[in-house]
């Protein structure tokens, strides 16, 4: 007597899950990776002079986080101290922050459609491969 075994397989998966194709998953990433970093390669940041306020200067901001850190010294679990600190770093790193000034170099009009469509096209690759083959709109 021969049994007949009928065996089911899932459909293969691809990236994310989705039967959406690795392939076009990875050759999205790299095309997207590559739009980000010409488009990133091309911004030029420089940093303006410190303000803080309508004083300026640079030493009223270092005022929280050093006595913050004395607290910390002198009582390792001083929550003032800590809180003290935490602020001092995002005071600093706020001021760091807003006196970038961040430019876009000169380039041809090319070179700008090719990043920017690198990016968005590799993007889209990406988006394609993780979506459902059944879920065309």
């Amino acid at each position: 007597m021969a049994d007949t075994i009928t065996k089911t397989t899932a459909p293969g998966r691809g990236a994310g899950g989705t039967p959406g194709g690795v392939g076009t998953f990875l050759i999205g990433l790299v095309m997207a990776a590559a739009g980000a970093y010409l488009l990133l390669n091309q911004v030029q940041v420089t940093a303006g002079f410190w303000r803080f306020g309508a004083y300026g200067g640079f030493g009223p901001t270092l005022l929280p986080l050093l006595i913050g850190i004395a607290f910390l010294f002198y009582d390792g679990k001083s929550i003032v101290g800590w809180l003290l600190t935490v602020i001092g770093a995002a005071i600093i790193l706020a001021g760091v922050l807003m006196n970038m000034e961040i430019y876009f170099r000169p380039t041809s009009l090319y070179n700008t459609l090719l990043m920017l469509g690198l990016l968005f096209g590799g993007l889209g690759l990406v988006a394609r491969s993780l979506r459902e083959t059944g879920s065309r709109p």
